[in-house]
């Protein structure tokens, strides 16, 4: 015999159900930060560089043609700047650039360097152009790769590398120094 508790029951059952299919099916892209937040936080923390830029801000987004996940976090980037992206006194607008072309690169004043790139060689030619370089991925940054690691998922956290910020002559203001990690 059918009840209403039961009804309700076998809802809820079936509610948790399809929550736990969405889960394990879409879980991987739910677990992806979000680009607007990351350029949002690393907008921000442009402007704690000294004497660092204000005003519109060409941010080159790095990526690997031959990697599916560095093209989509390509597209991801630059669909969140989209025509300009207002982050405190910058406004980010995006130009790709592919990562073996970084060397050449004109008209930048930093680079997203997307997951996936070669971390070494994007690094390598930023540092030799003393261009800043800013991912979204730990392993940039722990490289000497990346000047700064920007993170908004779970929570925000930006670390920098100091030998890499050394290397591209840029040093971070005391206040912005005391909100993040050093490596």
């Amino acid at each position: 015999m059918i009840t209403p508790q039961s009804k309700t029951l076998n809802s809820r059952t079936n509610l948790i159900r399809a929550a736990i299919a969405a889960v394990v099916a879409f879980g991987p892209s739910l677990a992806h930060a979000d680009p607007a937040k990351d350029l949002q936080v690393a907008g921000r923390a442009l402007t704690f560089l000294e004497n660092g830029p204000t005003g519109r801000v060409v941010l080159g987004v790095v990526f690997d043609p031959a990697k599916p996940a560095s093209v989509a976090e390509k597209n991801a980037v630059m669909a969140a700047i989209g025509g300009g992206y207002a982050a405190g006194a910058v406004t980010l607008v995006g130009k790709p650039v592919e990562a073996d072309d970084v060397a050449g690169v004109a008209g930048v004043n930093a680079l997203f360097v997307t997951g996936g790139v070669n971390y070494g060689a994007v690094g390598s030619a930023a540092k030799a152009r003393k261009i800043v370089t800013i991912g979204s991925a730990p392993a940039c940054v722990n490289s000497g790769a990346c000047v700064m690691g920007v993170t908004t998922d779970p929570k925000v956290e930006i670390v920098v590398n100091r030998s890499a910020a050394a290397a591209v002559g840029v040093a971070f203001k005391a206040a912005f120094r005391m909100m993040i990690k050093e490596i």
